[in-house]
């Protein structure tokens, strides 16, 4: 620690000042589309423990509910900001330059996974949100 990330052109670095927790993979529409893969890798962090130490990230609106940081230049989506977990940023695992420090432990939004894709784990799978997420 610390750990490094940032976008595919290099325009947007970042830096996190602590370990990353809930590490998982999201099925959801909105984290597909957003991610163009068929599921989106993703941690969490403290809000204040996510530091921007190169250029800027442009933000979206893209739910009732979140917000998602991403590349302008290139479109690499960085992180996403919920407002019901207001003090902490879920990050994207592809986004980091060493992808391993934290491994996905759950599956959500599995009620949208596309049928042609599974994933080789044992991790549990839930059809929505996880039963005691945080600020729900």
């Amino acid at each position: 620690m610390p750990y490094d990330g940032g976008c595919a052109c290099g325009a947007v670095r970042y830096r996190l000042e602590a370990e990353p927790f809930d590490g998982g993979y999201c099925h959801c529409t909105i984290c597909r589309r957003s991610a163009g893969a068929p599921v989106l890798a993703f941690a969490t962090v403290p809000l204040d423990k996510f530091v921007i130490v190169e250029g800027a990230p442009a933000k979206r609106r893209s739910s009732s509910f979140g917000e998602r940081w991403f590349c302008s230049g290139c479109g690499t989506q960085l992180a996403m900001r919920v407002d019901h977990q207001p003090d902490t940023i879920d990050f994207s695992l592809a986004s980091l330059d060493d992808p391993n420090v934290i491994a996905p432990a759950f599956h959500i939004f599995t009620e949208d996974r596309i049928g042609w894709f599974e994933t080789a784990d044992n991790c549990p799978r839930h059809a929505s949100f996880r039963p005691h997420t945080r600020g729900l």
